[in-house]
């Protein structure tokens, strides 16, 4: 199966067709169109088994096609009301990344290749609720986008750290913004291939009631 080559702007348009000029990131190359076959076919139970958490990635640029899927990857994601009450900062500029290290309890590895900030926009949620639920919301909205891209780097080869230990005050400065910060996800190819590991038994992990 073949996929025309305005299947990134279909993934961020919700379907609606748009010109290379109205990308997020236009492409000058041109897209490797069995490489989105492979991608979008892949097993997503393979998927969430075989990713672990990387910390050391190879110094080498990520393509802006693969950025583009898994950016797409998070806007796919289930938030509430479909309001999508989260904005993500694709931080390039190395300044901001020393930045966000120092914001990070100085972890090193968030000076990454790619660096997606997720961030809370409690603001998008128009629904009839007290605003500490409107947070809520929108904390499990930008907590689920980050997941789904999370999930969309692995499926492309690449590995990825979650990170939570976050100074929101000094990740808002960094990136001059005023919407609060949930978590940061730092991405690259892996500089070893790491095994799963061993996760609990669902004997002691479900509970029915």
């Amino acid at each position: 199966m073949s996929y025309p080559k305005d299947v990134f702007s279909r993934m961020f348009a919700g379907g609606a067709v748009r010109s290379d000029q109205d990308l997020l990131y236009p492409k000058d190359e041109d897209v490797d169109l069995q490489e989105i076959d492979d991608t979008l076919q892949t097993n997503i139970f393979n998927v969430m088994l075989s990713r672990r958490s990387q910390r050391k990635f190879e110094n080498k640029q990520v393509e802006d096609s693969k950025i583009e899927m898994i950016l797409a990857a998070a806007d796919t994601a289930p938030t509430a009301g479909g309001f999508q009450g989260f904005e993500i900062y694709h931080v390039k500029n190395s300044e901001i990344k020393l930045k966000l290290v120092d914001a990070s309890n100085k972890q090193p590895y968030v000076n990454a290749p790619v660096v997606l900030v997720f961030c809370m926009n409690p603001e998008r949620v128009r629904m009839n609720f007290p605003l500490h639920i409107l947070k809520k919301f929108s904390l499990q909205d930008a907590t689920l986008a980050a997941a789904y891209a999370q999930l969309a780097a692995h499926a492309l080869g690449l590995s990825s750290i979650w990170i939570g230990m976050i100074d929101e005050e000094k990740v808002m400065a960094a990136l001059r913004t005023k919407y609060t910060p949930s978590s940061i996800l730092c991405l690259g190819y892996p500089h070893k291939i790491l095994q799963p590991k061993p996760k609990r038994s669902l004997i002691g992990l479900i509970h029915e009631v």
